[in-house]
């Protein structure tokens, strides 16, 4: 619904555009018929004759009244934007005119184009990532015993049919391949990955064991939907690692012998590690954290480059921040934190973490304004706005601004949806380190001095995408509101300038055409005024003597 919304208001704007470019001539008679259509009631001929009889009785006064105004305006704007160059380096019309009035008349597409290649000759150490590509959650929760919950409790559905969607489109590429033709039990299986019942799911799950006791796929099914707490889940889901690894060996002693052979292998090998992860998410939410952390660590050594997508290392990084082993984290963290490497909340904001632990329980903002940051101190803060650059979602949740709910089974990479999830589960974290959170409420703002226009142009980053709003609008449930960055509000400067020349101009042209009734309102309004200042003279001479009074009024 919110994609379509989109489309909509972005084909109108095509159509305005592709308008004023090629038809303005038409666009202009237009105006010119109407202006011509009106002249009777608008009193067009009338009124030019009053103009030119009222500037005939001007004064030189008058100019030179017009000329100091107008200079001082001009001097105002002068100031703002050498105030703003100097802050931002760049002329905020400059950036009105590209970036909001261009567009409209025609000028967008050249401008994008100039804006692309600024940004890529800019950012050129910057790796590029396709926009809104979404990715799997790493430590997304079971359906049956941790989402169903909410759903039994609340009535609410804290899963969207796009996200499990996707979810059914991961199961058929890992849990199925072309060998499966002829078997039955398989085929019931990826029929059931598509079925959007849970209970037709299940029943699927049920008839592909009764066909085959050692399915490895159906198992895994009816952990992830029908058990309904963690430790029926890890029974069911060590049935599952039993047959997923004797059918790992089998399919391992074949796999040469065709393409096929070799498809049903990387199938098993799929399930294997699949099976494997899940046992180690549930010794974590067990609190077996030796086993949790030994598991994780197997598993990131030898991983198939299909199963990257489930960025096992962001489950080891949580699970060792867990038992506070962070020298550990730190080791894990420099493997995975490379310029090569794709990036998301989890390294940005783990790394940012650490730095903080070492200044954050002695750091205090009154102090570190008067003396400066030490060297520490502001590499923690660089980290914090390195993260907060990557995701600007993550601290309101982190900082408890924002309600949490229970996070997707699928993440957009700099979205309100990956913010969620890492807040869902790394916020324990932050609050065990004494200060860290303190730290991050001064300083996470920041950042948005050092990157003014994040759509245009980023600093440590490529530029933050357009498209995040509609994708986590299609990941996240309707009872959710999406975060929205950046906000399109305008500078209070720009609205108090344009309030006050407005109110300037009103009372300018109600003086002109009343002019009796609004000497009289002026004259009420400053007696008004007047009498609480009256009360206070009156009061200052009961008190105060006279003499004094008499000296200061010399004065």
């Amino acid at each position: 619904m919110a994609g379509n919304v989109c489309r909509f208001f972005t084909k109108i704007k095509e159509l305005i555009i592709w308008s004023w470019s090629y038809l303005w001539a038409l666009w202009f008679l237009l105006v010119l018929s109407v202006v011509y259509y009106l002249r009777g009631p608008l009193k067009i001929t009338d009124n030019i004759g009053m103009a030119t009889v009222f500037l005939s009785t001007l004064t030189p006064k008058f100019y030179v009244a017009l000329t100091g105004t107008s200079s001082l305006i001009s001097g105002l704007i002068l100031i703002f934007e050498w105030w703003y160059f100097r802050k931002y380096g760049t002329s905020f019309i400059e950036q009105v005119s590209l970036n909001h009035l261009s567009p409209w008349i025609g000028g967008g597409e050249n401008n994008a184009a100039e804006s692309t290649t600024t940004n890529s000759n800019n950012n050129n150490n910057q790796q590029s990532v396709p926009e809104c590509k979404v990715w799997r959650n790493p430590l997304n929760l079971f359906r049956g015993s941790e989402y169903q919950r909410l759903t039994w409790s609340t009535k609410k559905e804290p899963l969207t049919y796009y996200d499990m969607n996707l979810s059914a489109q991961d199961h058929q590429t890992f849990f199925t391949c072309e060998a499966d033709a002829g078997k039955p039990e398989y085929e019931i299986m990826q029929t059931a990955w598509r079925e959007r019942n849970p209970e037709v799911r299940i029943k699927s799950a049920r008839s592909a064991l009764d066909l085959n006791p050692e399915c490895a796929s159906a198992y895994i099914l009816l952990a992830e939907e029908e058990c309904t707490s963690i430790v029926e889940v890890e029974k069911k889901l060590k049935i599952a690692l039993k047959h997923a690894e004797n059918n790992y060996r089998k399919s391992q002693l074949t796999q040469h012998q065709s393409s096929a052979m070799e498809a049903l292998h990387r199938r098993d090998t799929n399930v294997f590690i699949y099976i494997k992860r899940r046992l180690a998410m549930c010794a974590r939410k067990l609190g077996k954290m030796k086993e949790a952390i030994k598991m994780f660590r197997e598993l990131t050594k030898e991983v198939p480059p299909i199963m990257n997508v489930l960025n096992l290392h962001e489950n080891l990084l949580e699970a060792l921040l867990k038992v506070e082993a962070y020298a550990d984290a730190q080791a894990v963290l420099a493997k995975y934190d490379d310029i090569a490497l794709p990036k998301s909340a989890t390294i940005c904001y783990t790394a940012a973490l650490l730095k903080a632990r070492a200044v954050a329980d002695k750091f205090s903002p009154d102090i570190a304004s008067k003396r400066g940051l030490t060297a520490a101190e502001m590499a923690a803060v660089e980290a914090i706005h390195r993260a907060v650059e990557f995701n600007p979602h993550v601290p309101k949740y982190l900082l408890e601004m924002k309600p949490l709910i229970l996070p997707p089974e699928h993440i957009l990479k700099r979205g309100d949806s990956e913010a969620i999830a890492y807040a869902f589960f790394h916020l324990q974290h932050w609050k065990r380190v004494e200060g860290a959170l303190n730290l991050l409420h001064c300083t996470w703002e920041g950042t948005f001095r050092i990157i003014p226009y994040p759509l245009e142009k980023g600093h440590l980053f490529y530029p933050y995408p357009t498209c995040t709003e509609c994708a986590d609008r299609e990941l996240l449930p309707s009872f959710h509101e999406v975060s929205v960055y950046p906000k399109k509000e305008l500078p209070f400067f720009i609205v108090f300038t344009a309030g006050l020349c407005s109110f300037t101009a009103l009372l300018a042209l109600l003086t002109h055409q009343y002019p009796e009734p609004m000497g009289a309102l002026a004259k009420t309004l400053l007696s008004w005024w007047y009498v609480p200042i009256q009360y206070v003279l009156e009061k200052l001479e009961a008190v105060l003597p006279s003499n004094l009074l008499h000296h200061l009024s010399r004065i």
